[in-house]
């Protein structure tokens, strides 16, 4: 507050409570200058529910004792506290690779929100919608078409050979294998297929996964693909 709201915020409270007003000016100059420098960087209000006269208020009416600039600093840290307790930081729209701009709105924010100026950011539930997805992240990823890049899928083909032969096969509107369970080595809808190796004494040494399906799911995933027309 700046002296003039000072001043304001004082004859409020002298209405309220005729104990508080200085009838002389040096007194009354002196009181002014005091409150001003407790309560300089307390707003007189904000848009969301902090106003320092009904603080003021709320003291007189619960309070014998006539109130000191403490009595309006204690219910605005109050308000700061619940407010920063009840955000959850959102993510900066700056780059992250810019440190200083990533943390210079991540600052302002929060200042933003324990000051009233901006309403607490608050976690939002995990949901199967679009709505809350950010129109910038939407335009991205209708240019990439997958939240993965293309350049780094690629360079991640070598090392899952059955999911880049998967994710070839639907590009190429083939059917999709690992859509229905393999009945060769029993393995289940989404993981690729398994080859076993067999020892001396027919047991089961190892199981690694192939690159490629078996050829019985891939014939499977085929005539399944070819009833879904039928099926819708």
């Amino acid at each position: 507050m700046d002296r003039r709201e000072i001043a304001a915020l004082l004859a409020y409270i002298g209405r309220l409570d005729p104990r508080t007003i200085r009838t002389d000016q040096g007194e009354a100059r002196d009181q002014l200058a005091q409150w001003h420098e407790l309560l300089s960087d307390v707003p007189m209000a904000t848009p969301h529910g902090w106003d320092a006269r009904l603080a003021a208020r709320q003291h007189i009416r619960t309070s014998p004792f006539a109130i000191l600039p403490a009595d309006v600093i204690r219910p605005w840290e109050s308000y700061r506290r619940d407010r920063l307790a009840r955000h959850s930081d959102p993510t900066p729209s700056a780059d992250p690779d810019d440190q200083a701009a990533w943390t210079a709105e991540l600052v302002g924010t929060r200042r933003a929100v324990a000051t009233g100026i901006t309403q607490p950011a608050q976690a939002r539930a995990i949901t199967s919608g679009q709505d809350g997805i950010d129109p910038r992240l939407q335009t991205r990823l209708k240019q990439i078409g997958s939240c993965i890049p293309p350049a780094a899928r690629a360079a991640l083909a070598p090392f899952r050979p059955a999911r880049a032969a998967r994710e070839a096969a639907v590009a190429q509107g083939l059917p999709d294998a690992l859509s229905v369970r393999c009945e060769w080595c029993l393995a289940p809808v989404g993981e690729p297929c398994r080859r076993r190796r067999i020892g001396p004494n027919d047991g089961v040494r190892a199981v690694t996964p192939r690159a490629t399906p078996h050829p019985g799911r891939l014939d499977l995933a085929t005539a399944q693909q070819a009833q879904q027309p039928a099926l819708t």
